[in-house]
Parts: C-alpha cells; structure tokens; sequence
C-alpha cells in the first residue's frame, strides 16, 4: 500500500498518544496495519507485547490477515488483534484467581439474561413481564457507563423505574456469579474493575501490552475507555483511529465525545487527519459534506477524492412504499441490464428492518437474486441452542439456564413441576441447580422419583464434564449427540423428514465449526471453544460474509463498514430518516450521522428515494421529505419519479431490462 504524506505521518509517529482522525473511505485499516507491522520490523517491539482492537470478528481477522500478508506469518506470531470482548475475555481466563468465577464459566447472551431478570422479577415483583426488556436495556447502559448496582441506586433519585432497575440490577449480578457465568458487558467491565482494584494485576498487563492500537475509536463506549486508560497506563503508547461523523451508536452506550476526551486525559495528544477519501467520487463526497457541515464538530475534516466528479446524485419521488420499491429496484433492474454489472455491486439500504419487506417482494417478482443482511442467525435455531445448552453445561454445571433448558431435552421424564420444584430448593439454600441435584435433603422437597431422575442426570452431566478433561472435546460432543440419540428425538419433534433432515444438518454444521475451532488451537477446553462460538454470533451478527453474486438488503447500521459501486438509499423522509424517536428525543445529530453512512457508502452512483404516503399501523399517512434533502446542495441532485417524465430513450431501456427479467424468470421456471 503506498502512503499519502498523512497516512505516512500516522504510521511513522511513536512518540506518544495518537488521534487517527480517518475519515469514511480514507484507509484507515491499511494505516492501522503498517503500522503494526513499522511497530515490529522498525521498533522491534516483539509481536506479543501489541495490542490492536476492533469491534467485530470480521474487522479483526482482516486486520490479521493483513498483518500477516506484510510481514509473513512467522513475524507476526504472537501479535494480538481482537475485538473488545475477547480481549475482556482472555483477561478474565488468565486472571481467574483474583476474580469469584472457577475456570468453564459460561457466557449468557441476551435471551439468557433475559430469562434470568425475568426470573428476579417473577420472585420480587407482581408483574414479571412487563418491564423485563426495558431493565435489561437499563442494566446493559449502567454497565456500558462503568456505573456499579450501589452507584445506580443512589442516582434512581426516587424514580420508580430507575430504582426497580437498580435493585434487579445487584441480584442480577449476584445471580450471574452464583451460577458462575458473566454477561456480553462483563467482558469489559470485570477487567476493569480488576485492573482497578488490583495494582499488581494492571501493572503485568500493562507490561504484556506494551503498544495499544484501537480501531472505530468513536464507537467506544464509557467502560471501553476505561480499559483503554488502564492498559496503556502513563506511558501512553497508544493510536487510535476514529470518526465522529460515522458515530451512530449511541442506544449502544457508544460515546463520539471519547474522541473529545483524549486531549483532556492525554495532553500531548497528536492529532492527524486522514481526509483523501479513496472510494466515491467527488459529487459523493461534496454531497456527504454538505449534510455533516449541520452537525457541530470536535474536530473539522473535508473530504475529497480524484476520482472525478462522477454522476449526479438521483432523487425518486414516488408516491407510495410499493411505488417506491417499484421504481428503485426497476431503476437497479435498468442500470444493471445496460451496465451488465453483477448483482453484488448494488445495495439497498433502509433505515429499520421491517422497510426490507416490500423491497423483497419487488426483487422476487422480477427474479433478481438478493441477500437479506441481519437475518436470523445460525445460534437462534432451537436445535443450535439444545446443543450449546449441553455443551455449556457440560463446561460449566453451575449454568442454570442452560440446566433449565435441556434437563428433559430429549425427554428423561423430568417435568415443569420437578424442575420448579428444584428451582425453589436451590433458591432456598442459594445453589445452582445442579449442585442441589446431589443435596441429600432434596428427596424431601421434591420426592423419591424425580429426586432419582434429577440426579441420574447430574451425574451424566458430571461424567460427560470429566472426560473433557482428559479427552477431544469434539469426540464427547459427537458421543453425547450419539448417546441422547438427537437425531431421532427431531424426527419426532420436526413437522415432517425434510424439517428434520435440515435441523440434523445444522447440528452437523456446529460440530464443523468446533472442529474448525479447535484445529486452530489444539490446547483449547470445551469452555474456552464454546465462548468462542458465542463471541462468533454475538459480534458478527450484523457483518456477515457473503460474496454471492446477489443485491444486498441492510440497514444503515448493518452498512457500516462497508461499500459498494451502486447504493439506493430509501425511505428518505422525515419520521423515517432521522427516525420518529430521534426527532421526540431531539437526537437528529446522529440521524444525520446515518444518512452520512450511508452516502458514504457509495462508490459510483447513489440514488436516493422517498414516499409521498406511507402505510403506518394500518392507517395511510401523508409524509414529508426528509430535512436532509434540503442539506444537500442541490445543484448535486437529479430529481425524478412521480410528476416528472422520464426521457423517451430511457423508457425504452427500462422496457427492455423488465422484458429480460421476464425471459430469465419463464426460462428458470
């Protein structure tokens, strides 16, 4: 990669904190990864002692990958590039004995934690339904703001919600070490407090991770910082590269104002700005400045780029959602019948999930082939979950929610009423579910039969737990699905042998994946591949890899990070984007933060559509042309759709490319 004189200044400068400001399509991964590999030849600073974090798997093995094409891989082993969460993560594995949690400590993801609130609230309150999401989003936000239970309770300041929150908040916590697990947040938060309340513990680290670079600094959150300021300690050996105008994740916890916060915290900040943008062209990036001008600046970037002043911007005007989705994917189906360009090359970004469905009616109909981004995932199936259920109970028995969910799965005749029973023993006395298994005073709660089944269980759980210990965790696995004949138990449960088949299939494909995993690291415990398999479809839920010849539909969210020659932005009005919460909740800064992504986006052409009327729960409403229209310089755009005539030529090449569509569909038929 040849450097521009900033990416140069970026790479080269060591002397003390540094402020990549990288603005969108400006190179910043390639500024990130020569400087690792300048950090290791030109420093000599030994691979294992940097440092790089990212957000997503995905952004992460690029990095490596990279890394590993400069130097080859021999020079770059031990280099240690991840995301937030499994740094956390390998913190808390190697630091156990100064933390309350044994070794195989498991992981909840969101529908496990919310299960447990549910079962907090259930005990404590009359009605266990009706706040569970909402204190859940409230704990995560305390969490993500490096506020602790007792510190919640006292800023409640009387308010009802807050202080119900606060209290679930501490038993939540409480509950989580009881059962020996950790959430998604307490990856960050624990090292944290760790390296807070342990001097020694923060000084090794700090000792082990003698550079720190971190990548898509904006989207940090409080507590992230805080481990950022505990790592790099004041020798301050530190870059990071970031964004304010591409900070669009705020209902995250993410804080722009980070970036603020370096120069007060790191007074010797350098600060260099990446502003060459080498994807779009100039009426791209002159329109995208434009829009983000409105937005007051920590520090002021411009755009430009030399790929030339590239095609006017398009408007659609249309009347209607069908209208609209008609008109955008006629206009795709003509620009790609004339251009002959591959399907891959257009994207169709929206600002909510449920704007995908009219648009991938329209696709159907005229037999485009397109890829839905931020589908259901791989993890969610309910065979996928039977599975990691085990394998996490088998690394860790103290898991009550993965206890609760496969203890008659497939059935061992343990019932709702022995399972409730045994969850108000183990309440009782303040025990996991599996350790009051082998209580000798259970019999008496619970009766002689299902006291013999649960503990028949227990101790299969148990035994299946110590050959982990000394054999291939991939080889009990496969036993284990063997030995609960999983297999069958989905042919009675599936609708049909097709159903079945395609569940066994997925099964299939995880014990692939484990495998696949612990090829890579042969020293691997079950616990450790199974955390892996949660951080995998946690974190890269949004950021699929898929390289199918096949238009792409996702939201702006989902879009970050990514481009592409030809986007469609739609939905463009007001209510929509910027969004009816962020206009009651006056959060437009960061709507424009997302229109700005998703111009941004664009390499070659960008077409930007709005509805004169819309389909709101269940009633027709009038709508209005989004304010950022009116952002953008209007010399830049090319208005069409409804009310203006399309010339007579381009008609007739639209005529052609659905005619074309229509041969290709009655021809696959």
């Amino acid at each position: 990669m040849k450097l521009n004189p900033q990416q140069h200044s970026a790479v080269k400068y060591i002397d003390g904190p540094c402020l990549v400001l990288a603005g969108a399509g400006s190179g910043k991964t390639g500024v990130i990864t020569q400087k690792i590999a300048y950090l290791i030849e030109q420093c000599e600073i030994k691979p294992h002692n940097i440092a790089a974090v990212t957000f997503t798997n995905k952004s992460a093995r690029e990095m490596q990958n990279r890394v590993a094409k400069l130097l080859g891989k021999d020079k770059s082993k031990g280099l240690r590039v991840s995301t937030f969460h499994t740094l956390g993560l390998d913190i808390i594995r190697k630091e156990l004995d100064n933390l309350p949690y044994k070794k195989g400590f498991s992981i909840y993801d969101n529908q496990d934690s919310l299960a447990l609130i549910k079962e907090l609230m259930k005990r404590a309150f009359s009605d266990p339904d009706g706040q569970t999401d909402r204190i859940l989003w409230q704990i995560s936000r305390w969490k993500n703001a490096f506020v602790l239970p007792e510190q919640a309770l006292q800023e409640a300041n009387a308010d009802a919600f807050l202080t119900v929150s606060a209290k679930v908040y501490e038993q939540y916590n409480h509950h989580l070490r009881t059962y020996n697990a950790v959430d998604f947040d307490d990856l960050i938060m624990i090292p944290v407090l760790l390296f807070r309340d342990h001097a020694e513990v923060k000084e090794r680290w700090q000792n082990t991770i003698r550079y720190l670079l971190v990548d898509e600094y904006q989207d940090t959150n409080a507590t992230q910082y805080e481990l950022v300021k505990l790592i790099v300690g004041q020798r301050a050996n530190l870059t990071v590269v970031g964004d304010d105008d591409q900070s669009v994740y705020s209902w995250r916890g993410a804080q722009p104002e980070n970036l603020e916060l370096l120069k007060d915290d790191f007074p010797m900040l350098n600060v260099i700005k990446l502003e060459q943008n080498y994807r779009s062209t100039g009426c791209i990036l002159q329109a995208a400045n434009s829009l983000i001008a409105n937005n007051p600046h920590i520090f002021e970037k411009n755009l430009w780029s030399d790929l030339g002043f590239g095609q006017p911007i398009r408007v659609l005007r249309t009347r209607h959602e069908d209208d609209e989705a008609e008109q955008v994917v006629a206009e795709l189906n003509h620009h790609q019948f004339v251009n002959r360009t591959p399907h891959k090359d257009y994207a169709i970004l929206y600002r909510g999930n449920h704007q995908s469905r009219v648009f991938e009616r329209m696709l159907r109909e005229n037999n485009i082939p397109y890829y839905l981004s931020g589908g259901m995932s791989f993890f969610a199936y309910s065979e996928i979950k039977d599975i990691m259920s085990y394998l996490r109970l088998i690394a860790n028995p103290d898991d009550d929610n993965a206890f609760l969910r496969i203890a008659n799965v497939p059935r061992r005749e343990i019932g709702p009423t022995s399972l409730e029973k045994l969850s108000n023993f183990s309440n009782k006395y303040g025990h996991s579910l599996f350790s009051s298994c082998f209580d000798q005073f259970l019999r008496e709660s619970i009766g002689n039969r299902a006291s013999a089944n649960l503990s028949a269980f227990a101790n299969w759980i148990k035994d299946y737990s110590l050959r982990c210990e000394s054999e291939s965790p991939v080889t009990v696995v496969k036993e284990l699905i063997a030995d609960i004949d999983y297999e069958r138990w989905l042919t009675d449960t599936s609708k049909d042998e097709a159903d079945a088949n395609r569940r066994m299939d997925n099964v299939l494909e995880l014990i692939n994946w484990l495998e696949r995993l612990a090829a890579k690291d042969s020293e691997a415990d079950l616990a450790t591949l199974v955390a892996k398999l949660t951080l995998l479809d946690t974190l890269d839920r949004d950021n699929e890899d898929n390289d199918e010849n096949k238009v792409h539909l996702m939201t702006l969210h989902a879009s970050k990070g990514l481009e592409f020659p030809h986007v469609y932005l739609v939905g463009v009005e007001e209510e929509c984007l910027p969004h009816r919460n962020s206009i009651e909740e006056d959060n437009i800064e960061e709507e424009r933060r997302l229109a700005y992504v998703g111009i941004t986006r664009a390499r070659k052409t960008l077409t930007i559509s709005f509805a004169s009327k819309r389909k709101r729960y269940g009633e027709v409403i009038e709508c209005e042309p989004s304010r950022f229209l009116d952002e953008l310089p209007q010399e830049l755009l090319q208005w069409s759709g409804a009310g203006i005539e399309l010339p007579e030529e381009e008609k007739k090449a639209r005529g052609n490319a659905s005619l074309a569509g229509l041969k290709s569909m009655l021809a696959n038929s």
